[in-house]
């Protein structure tokens, strides 16, 4: 007993101690979470607040770059327009025989090629009369199938041509154009003023625009053309499909605005679209997202860092401090383990903690009672032990999990193990196998359920010996109704089972001669017919009595009558089967049953008895005697519901043999 309130105590301070550690870790563990919750949260704020704050400034600046873009451009087509329209005002009407005075004219106003590459005059017809400066195989040639030269001669105006491939200079060109009319205000022909859109000055500076490192501004024609980008391979390619950059689709429409939207190789970018209405031109302003944002990173990874090292630092401290404040923990610890040893009396922990004074008062009150308890335990343990000790009665305690705790002495006495030895073993190893699993299926039902156990099976003692025994288990429970375990007695009943079974062979069995009895033969008769009712199983009778049995009485007197009736029986039992059945079914008359035998092989066996018994004899007073037999043989037949009617035939076959003259066998 005091190892056991050694161990219980030993345990309560290995809990608290795991408890203490768990303690310190789980609330360094909680704070170091808790800084790094804020300061994910400080950071995941500062990335929203930026990202929502660089997108308002960088769409504002992406606005006003593409606004001062756009209207820079119109500024120069505006001039240009307006260049053009001067110097219409001051050509002749362009014929071929004015071809001369028109270079002239160009030439003087040479100063025009800082705004154009070139300068061309066409007639009303759309062939070029006149052109500088002079490019070989260009005078003559035929534009009236270009849209500028058709728009020109139906709407009459200012206009920018569409991209087109010069059919002299093979360049890409912009043609600027405005009309020229005659004395009769009609259309005469076009002035216009190309421009090279690789070379030509009016895209270079378009060209050269960058916003940032990555950042750029391109400029596309309504139709879908680039006009200007810094990668000179997309001059004059398709913009990209709708499905790629919708908004840049829309703003081919005429729409203006800010968006974020794939570039062409799949970059995501912040954009921002303005129109240039007098040249049917858009222009795009492109930032990539990441260069839009890379201050932003910039500042949330130093913040990272910043908080990273402030958590590391704050952990330190206060583990520190954690262990600092939990120190009486320990202290309570060593002390209950302390106590656990016996080495001490009580706990005796001196803190402030109002907390901890309190588990050490309760913890001294536990002890308190725990010492009372055991001291009362052990006294109400001797009491048993003494008590299941002189019991007569085999006694045995198992467990809730079914595990044997303890066994008395009588029980040793009785089976010859002892506690040691049914421990080592599995339940029912003891028992007889036939009854094994009934009785483990009966043991798992108590164990599982509650109900009280009780059987009869057979033992195998240590001696060898196979005893039967009554064994008998109920659930013992505490004063609050818990189960505690279970109390069970065994009880050897090998004589009563004897007697008992002695008493039913007596029963059903003749004394004389061991065979069966009129009682034990009717059951079996029963028995035979319910077979031939249920499933047809055939079954024949043979009944039989002595012929001149009554002088062996009479002469001889009842012993010798007696010895004979037990000589008859011996010898017909060696001419049946194991699994017939022979009774004396009263006096000198016998009957013999013969299971799933037919009428035929009972004929066999009726004159095989007859000729056995017709040589059976006994001797009195130098005088021999024998006897022979009257044998009835039947068996069931379909119209057959009871058994008398059965043995009525083959009593009257009986009768009928002995009328007729004695030891022969007839058929009912």
């Amino acid at each position: 007993m005091d190892g056991w309130r050694s161990a219980g105590l030993q345990r309560i301070g290995r809990f608290l101690t795991l408890g203490v550690r768990s303690l310190h870790k789980r609330l360094l563990l909680g704070l170091a979470i808790g800084w790094i919750v804020v300061v994910a949260a400080i950071l995941l704020s500062t990335w929203n607040s930026g990202q929502r704050l660089i997108r308002e400034v960088s769409d504002e600046h992406l606005e006003y770059e593409a606004r001062a873009i756009a209207e820079m451009i119109e500024q120069e087509v505006q001039l240009r327009f307006e260049t053009l329209r001067r110097l219409a005002v001051q050509l002749p009407a362009p014929r071929a025989q004015s071809a001369a005075l028109l270079r002239t004219e160009l030439r003087h106003n040479d100063a025009l090629l800082a705004l154009f590459d070139g300068l061309v005059v066409m007639d009303r017809e759309g062939r070029i009369v006149a052109d500088w400066p002079r490019v070989a195989g260009r005078q003559g040639l035929s534009e009236s199938d270009k849209d500028y030269f058709s728009f020109q001669r139906q709407v009459g105006g200012p206009y920018v041509s569409e991209p087109f491939f010069g059919r002299a200079s093979q360049t890409p060109m912009l043609l600027f154009s405005v009309p020229l009319t005659g004395s009769d205000g009609e259309f005469a022909g076009l002035l216009g003023g190309a421009v090279n859109i690789l070379q030509g000055r009016f895209f270079e500076k378009l060209r050269r625009i960058r916003i940032g490192e990555q950042g750029f501004a391109t400029l596309m024609s309504s139709s879908g053309k680039v006009l200007v980008h810094p990668d000179l391979r997309w001059i004059l390619r398709d913009v990209p499909a709708p499905e790629q950059n919708p908004w840049l689709d829309l703003a081919l429409s005429g729409w203006q605005g800010n968006a974020v939207g794939p570039l062409a190789g799949g970059q995501m970018a912040l954009q921002a679209y303005r129109q240039v209405w007098s040249a049917s031109w858009i222009v795009g302003v492109m930032v990539p997202r990441e260069q839009a944002f890379a201050p932003l990173q910039w500042f949330v990874r130093r913040m990272w860092l910043v908080g990273t090292l402030t958590v590391v630092v704050m952990l330190g401290l206060l583990w520190w401090l954690l262990r600092l404040a939990l120190w009486p923990l320990t202290r309570l610890e060593r002390q209950i383990h302390a106590v656990g040893q016996g080495l001490r009396e009580r706990v005796d922990l001196r803190t402030r903690s109002t907390e901890l004074t309190r588990v050490t008062e309760t913890f001294n009150r536990v002890v308190e009672k725990q010492r009372l308890a055991e001291s009362e335990l052990l006294d109400r343990q001797a009491f048993l032990d003494a008590v299941l000790a002189s019991s007569p009665v085999s006694m045995f305690i198992y467990d809730l999990d079914g595990h044997l705790r303890y066994i008395n002495p009588a029980m040793t006495a009785l089976t010859g193990y002892d506690l040691a030895t049914y421990r080592q073993r599995s339940f029912g190893a003891h028992i007889h196998p036939s009854d094994r699993e009934d009785v483990r299926d009966h043991w798992k039902d108590t164990l599982a359920t509650g109900r009280d156990f009780q059987r009869q099976y057979r033992y195998l003692t240590a001696n060898g010996e196979t005893i039967w025994v009554e064994s008998q288990a109920s659930l013992v429970r505490l004063a609050d109704g818990r189960p505690l375990g279970f109390v069970g007695t065994l009880k050897d009943i090998t004589h009563t089972r004897e007697m008992e079974a002695l008493q039913r062979w007596e029963a059903e069995h003749d004394p004389l001669t061991g065979l069966l009895n009129r009682r034990g033969f009717e059951r079996r008769m029963e028995e035979a017919l319910a077979d031939w009712l249920k499933c047809g199983k055939p079954s024949a009778l043979v009944f039989f009595d002595l012929d001149r049995f009554k002088p062996i009485n009479d002469e001889g007197g009842h012993a010798l009558g007696d010895d004979m009736l037990q000589r008859v029986a011996d010898a017909a039992s060696t001419r049946i089967r194991k699994s017939d059945s022979l009774a004396r079914y009263g006096g000198d008359e016998f009957a013999l049953l013969m299971s799933g035998c037919r009428r035929e092989q009972a004929m066999n066996t009726a004159e095989a008895l007859r000729e056995a018994i017709e040589a059976v004899c006994v001797e009195h007073q130098g005088k021999s005697y024998r006897v022979t037999l009257s044998l009835g043989v039947t068996s069931f037949q379909p119209d057959d519901h009871d058994v008398d009617s059965l043995m009525q035939r083959a009593d009257q076959a009986s009768y009928r043999a002995k009328a007729e003259g004695r030891n022969r066998t007839m058929v009912g």
